[in-house]
């Protein structure tokens, strides 16, 4: 018995170590990051590496502001992930609304249809879909990355959000028909309230999403003016390839909004999931 513990516990060492060992290899690129965008760039190349910046400095993200106009970039992106946002929400929670509560012919077809898009890559649409746009004139405007989070959301976050509204007791839906409602009001009334750390999740997922996407703008956008943070990223590269300590610094100005976002909702993260699939 005494020896069984013994391996029992040596095994849950040795993991935790293995864990560790690996989480901080993850980590270890944004650690570089951090360390850089706070240090001269004669500091960053010196041999043996210094993790731990002397003298400290603020020029790097004070130049990566004025002169890359990284406030109009993040303008640009903040624009564009919040009306992604305020579209996916309600455009997916109200299909979501339809296919767990209402009833109606055809709406588990549908549902498997909807499902079976997840299978389709991206990249098999992305010509097709680019074509379409440019004959609409969208091309070097927000409309292909804005409008199509106002059809539907996203086969996924319709998912998540069935799979939750699945778990709400119809008898709520019962007694608010009864009292006279209607399904509009029976859907802003008590299934949003009721289902709000599931939507919390859909939003914190599009917002890493939208503001980590390089594709959509890459491909529609061709104003800099109208350039995405995930954009002007890439074309620091190319100006400013010399001066790695004020990439690093706008680096870590645009990566530090997902990481907040990520800590304050880590938790309505694994909640709702964990509660979506139970319920499902």
């Amino acid at each position: 018995m005494h020896d069984m513990r013994v391996r029992r516990f040596v095994g849950k060492f040795l993991v935790y170590v293995f864990l560790i060992i690996v989480c901080f290899l993850a980590f270890l690129p944004f650690l570089w990051m951090v360390r850089s965008s706070f240090m001269e760039l004669k500091q960053m190349y010196k041999v043996p590496t210094e993790w731990i910046p002397n003298p400290l400095t603020m020029e790097n993200f004070t130049s990566a502001i004025t002169e890359t106009g990284m406030f109009r970039y993040l303008g640009n992106t903040v624009f564009v992930v919040a009306m992604n946002i305020l579209g996916t929400v309600l455009t997916a929670s109200m299909a979501a609304y339809a296919f767990a509560r209402l009833q109606w012919k055809g709406r588990d077809i549908m549902f498997v249809l909807l499902l079976s898009s997840m299978m389709l890559p991206s990249a098999v649409t992305m010509v097709p879909v680019y074509v379409g746009w440019s004959k609409l004139g969208g091309i070097d405007t927000y409309w292909p990355l804005i409008l199509p989070a106002y059809l539907g959301g996203g086969a996924y976050n319709i998912f998540l959000l069935r799979q939750f509204m699945k778990g709400i007791p119809h008898e709520l839906d019962e007694a608010a028909t009864i009292d006279g409602a209607g399904k509009i009001r029976i859907f802003f009334s008590i299934i949003v309230p009721l289902t709000k750390a599931s939507i919390v999740v859909v939003a914190m997922f599009c917002f890493m999403g939208v503001w980590n996407d390089f594709m959509g703008p890459l491909l529609y956008l061709n104003s800099e003016s109208k350039y995405t943070v995930s954009i002007s990223l890439q074309s620091l590269q190319g100006s400013y390839s010399s001066r790695w300590n004020l990439i690093m610094a706008a680096s870590a100005i645009v990566v530090l909004p997902c990481v907040v976002v990520f800590l304050l909702g880590q938790k309505h993260i694994i909640g709702g999931i964990a509660i979506s699939g139970i319920k499902g």
